[in-house]
């Protein structure tokens, strides 16, 4: 190590001392801002994207919603993002970005219609185009904020010119994209139970739903048996009809279905049992002599709950299902005063396969209007006409005039509890239908958006059938979108792997796929329904090319909007089909429609896409899986019979130091903007390139702490580095063949970490990146090489040993500002800049340097892996004696190192072996050990004595040397002397 120069200042002008204006302290959130831009100014991304002949890469955006400010999720989405794309375009391809927004849908339209709210005003009684002006508006200025928070981010792309589903072209190509369907067969009018919202008045996908605890009504009801056919097979006829008498018993967490329940069903191959009353406390519901059929795993539970002990009924027998299939039940309300005759119909009785005994009473009531599984039993009975309902309103209302119950909410507008629930149970406990009644807290369906309760709710809506035959059904990848679906999957590189498993399940079971949405803010159904047919008519649908051409060049030119002119219909099928035999439907596509449809209208048409219309990476978070990922390859299957992405790259949930979710309510919240503003946004980015993306990913203060010190140390490495190339030029370049075996190891690492550096980059892996770079230029950078060639940087004249040293700091600093400049953005850019400043000059306009191969030496790195092993015997030994206050400075000491191997000695002793292990001398012996010598017990064969150095101490480089004061300047060593002559 060099001399303290304050304490030799007649030397300091003779020592090669750092020479930087980098500062320790990095300043970033007031520097950050200068940065981006100076890159807007020279046009870094249209400047990249002049470089010709380089293979595209291009990343599709998932578009972010427009409503809000960024929270941590989409910082680090979006970081991951930039870091794929930088990264790329350092690898030598053309890898473009193209931001993008989703800005139709259901939470723009809400936020609308709270601000009419708040002022009065009914969203039915404003035109609809002044009302969906009015979302349009409310979209574009999110885009507009949220585009500036990330850029802040440090985020690159094509920000001038980003994708937004509501632009005219795109609203185009969205119908454009609807009409395949409709032209292709798979476009259908059904009626189904489908997850609704009656706060936000429209039916919603899987993914616009999450699922909270919530506290139900939970009623245990009665069904009297009303006909019982005679077994001809039986010679018992009073057991054969003695079931007359009895009830059978269900059990439902949604008393508000039952006015629509149309039958109940068993399992054939549970135990059924009747059981008989014979005591009853005062507060029950039962009667002494009742007689219910339940199954006999169940039936204890239910007594206790009708409050009955094991002594106040009996079973009398077994009930088999060949009995119950010649059974049918009376509604509860059956023959009701003021009923008018509503459920007088008897309830159809048979066996279902989705039946079970585990929980209930063994018996499940159906009202398919309101159950999917029950929906899909009658629909294949091809009953659906006997049992479908219309009982509930939009609103989640009971309809006017259903008897007792018109007008009853099941959930008021605020979406909480309704009274529809309380004036169920009440009057099916006034008519004695309820056995038992109680409360449950289950995980329930709720909307993302509102934060209310959903209920299943049987509507008419637009549905893509994803197992019919597509077109003519001649199609290599399938002749259904399913098949298509699945087949596509196993084409596609999933990371982590485990997503190809989880949207693979997903698509294997996954019903048809609903488009419609009952709302205002979107790209319409473009599409009319012939007047008096029914849905299942051929005819029911018009599919005409000349009307759909007509609709898209109207959308191009005006948008969406011009659907909901007066005289659209009109407009649109005069003169080709007659206007007066057609209804035009007004619902709006489901917004995982519109999104699903962004690689048509961006990767497809613009010429920054892709020639075949094919992401190289969709990059989202895992909830994706059945959201962005899984509408993109239905729609994309749907219509091109491909997956519109070759890799799909999936990240987990930002929770916070503790493992929890984030939310306001808990006031564990992090803020981008607010960790920007404290610590700049390359702490951010450097903590998502720490972090393993794939998993869930904590943050909080202490761990930014943690990041913010991996960053100052990453960055005092990068300052010695420019301090010491000061002046550095091609002149002082020598060749990887004239370096010292200590450049020629270093050479070899870089050799290594290039390949895993591309490898990692290209495997989208920046945890490894980080950490093999980081642990390198911290370890065996700043902890063994630049320590060991201090001496030769700041002391040496001219020597080769010095311009060798010089030359591998310049390699190393391209690799390194290079290798680094995806993930510090900022930072990169800084050290570049310090080095070659310059009005154009920018770290991002660089590729990663290409390595050459005859770097890389195996049997050099083995060699030097043994050296090192030596050389931390001897560095722990000195420690000691340090610590001992024996010695202040490693430079004292003069040990003899013993080594047994007499290869390891061999290569020591034909190095300056002092100067590895920065001591003044060093004698290396093959002699046996001295007991009291040290020694690590991981490092075999190597111990150390220490001795004190022989000389004096040099005034300019600090060793201890015997030939101080013998040359022309006497208080320095014959090193020395020549440097300062």
């Amino acid at each position: 190590m060099c001399a303290d120069t304050t304490e030799t200042p007649e030397y300091k002008s003779t020592l090669n001392l750092p020479r930087t204006e980098f500062p320790m302290r990095a300043g970033l959130p007031k520097r950050e801002p200068d940065w981006l831009a100076r890159w807007e100014e020279i046009g870094i991304y249209d400047r990249l994207r002049e470089k010709d002949g380089r293979t595209p890469f291009t990343l599709h955006d998932g578009p972010p919603y427009a409503n809000g400010h960024l929270h941590i999720g989409h910082a680090l989405n979006k970081t991951i993002k930039d870091m794929i794309v930088r990264s790329h375009q350092m690898m030598g391809f053309d890898a473009r970005y193209i931001p993008g927004w989703d800005c139709h849908g259901l939470p723009i339209e809400w936020k609308i219609e709270e601000q009419y709210r708040q002022k009065g005003r009914d969203k039915d009684d404003v035109p609809i185009n002044e009302f969906r002006a009015e979302c349009r508006q409310f979209a574009a200025g999110w885009v507009d904020i949220q585009r500036e928070e990330f850029k802040r981010l440090g985020v690159t792309g094509n920000w001038a010119d980003p994708y937004l589903t509501m632009d005219f072209h795109a609203e185009r190509v969205i119908a454009e994209e609807f009409m395949k369907f409709l032209m292709n067969g798979t476009l259908y009018q059904g009626s189904k139970p489908v997850m609704w919202s009656p706060v936000e008045k429209t039916a919603l996908a899987e993914a616009e739903v999450e699922y909270h605890d919530k506290d139900s009504f939970t009623i245990w009801v009665k069904f009297k048996v009303a006909q019982q056919e005679y077994d001809p097979k039986s010679s018992d006829r009073a057991k054969d009809i003695d079931l007359l008498d009895a009830y059978v018993v269900i059990w439902t967490t949604t008393p508000w279905t039952m006015p629509s329940n149309k039958a109940v069903v068993y399992g054939e191959d549970i135990s059924y049992g009747l059981y008989e009353i014979t005591g009853r406390p005062e507060e029950s519901w039962v009667t002494i002599s009742d007689r219910y059929i339940l199954a006999d795993k169940r039936a204890a539970d239910v007594m206790s709950r009708a409050r009955l002990d094991e002594t106040m009924y009996r079973r009398l027998r077994d009930v088999s299902s060949d009995e119950l299939s010649r059974l049918s039940l009376n509604h509860p309300l059956a023959g009701a005063d003021g009923a008018e005759g509503e459920w007088d119909d008897t309830r159809d009785f048979r066996a279902a396969d989705f039946v079970t005994d585990d929980e209930g009473t063994g018996f499940v009531h159906c009202a398919p209007s309101h159950g999917m599984e029950e929906y899909e039993l009658y629909r294949d009975l091809g009953m659906l006409q006997d049992v479908i309902t219309y009982n509930v309103t939009d609103e989640g209302m009971f309809r006017e005039g259903l008897p007792f119950f018109g007008g009853k909410y099941i959930l008021n507008r605020k979406g909480k509890e309704g009274d529809a629930n309380a004036a169920v149970i009440d009057k099916l406990v006034e008519v004695g239908g309820l056995m038992a009644r109680g409360k449950i807290k289950h995980s329930y369906p709720h909307s993302w958006r509102s934060k209310a309760p959903v209920i299943y709710r049987n509507t008419p809506q637009w549905f893509a059938a994803i197992d019919k035959t597509v077109g003519d059904g001649q199609d290599e990848f399938g002749t259904t979108i399913r098949e298509r679906a699945l087949t596509e999957i196993d084409n596609v590189n999933w990371v982590p792997k485990s997503g190809r498993n989880r949207l693979h399940s997903m698509m294997e079971a996954r019903p048809d796929w609903v488009l419609s949405r009952q709302r205002a803010w979107g790209v319409p159904l473009t599409c009319f329904t012939r007047k008096g047919l029914l849905p299942t008519d051929p005819d029911f649908l018009l599919r005409n090319e000349a009307v759909n051409q007509r609709i898209v060049e109207a959308f191009e030119a005006e948008g969406a909007d011009a659907w909901y002119e007066e005289g659209a219909k009109e407009r649109f099928l005069g003169g080709i089909v007659d206007p007066d035999d057609y209804e035009q439907v007004t619902d709006i596509l489901d917004v995982w429609f519109d999104s699903g449809s962004t690689h048509a209208f961006t990767l497809r048409d613009r010429p920054d896409g892709t020639k075949d219309g094919i992401a190289d990476v969709y990059m989202e978070g895992t909830d994706q899986h059945r959201g962005w990922f899984h509408s993109s390859l239905l729609q994309s299957v749907g219509t091109m019979g491909r997956a519109p992405y070759r890799n799909v790259v999936t990240h987990g949930f930002t929770l916070d130091e503790k493992g929890m979710k984030m939310s306001k309510s808990l006031g564990n919240t992090i803020v981008p903007e607010k960790i920007v503003q404290q610590y700049g946004a390359d702490i951010l980015r450097l903590w998502v390139a720490q972090t393993d993306y794939t998993l869930d990913q904590r943050i909080g203060p202490e761990i930014l702490k943690g990041t913010a010190d991996s960053y100052r140390r990453l960055r005092n490495t990068m300052r010695y580095m420019l301090g010491s190339l000061a002046d550095f030029s091609e002149a002082d370049r020598v060749t990887a063949e004239e370096m010292p075996e200590l450049e020629r190891w270093v050479l070899h690492r870089l050799a290594e970490l290039d390949k895993t550096v591309r490898n990692g980059y290209a495997a989208y892996d920046f945890q490894g990146v980080w950490q093999a770079v980081f642990t390198f230029a911290t370890v065996d950078l700043s902890a063994f090489y630049f320590d060991i060639r201090k001496d030769v940087l700041y002391c040496d004249g001219d020597t080769r040993e010095r311009r060798a040293a010089r030359t591998v700091l310049d390699l190393l600093f391209h690799r390194l500002t290079t290798w680094l400049a995806p993930v510090l953005v900022f930072t990169m850019e800084e050290v570049w800049l310090e080095r070659f400043p310059g009005d154009e000059s920018s770290v991002h306009l660089q590729d990663f340097p290409e390595t050459p191969a005859g770097w890389q030496n195996a049997d050099l790195a083995r060699k030097w892996s043994g050296i090192r092993s030596a050389r931390r015997v001897v560095t722990a030994a000195l420690e000691i004696e340090r610590t001992n206050k024996v010695i202040g400075a490693s430079l004292e000491a003069a040990p003899v190192v013993y080594i047994a191997d007499d290869a390891l000695r061999s290569a020591v002793s034909d190095l300056p072996f002092q100067d590895i292990c920065i001591t003044s001398q060093i004698t290396v012996s093959g002699d046996p050990a001295p007991e009291d010598a040290f020694r690590l017990p991981e490092v075999a064969g190597v111990a150390v004595a220490f001795a004190r150095a022989d000389g004096e101490k040099c005034a300019r480089c600090w060793k201890v040397l015997p030939d101080v004061g013998t040359h022309a300047h006497p208080d320095v060593c014959g090193r020395c002397d020549a440097a300062v002559s």
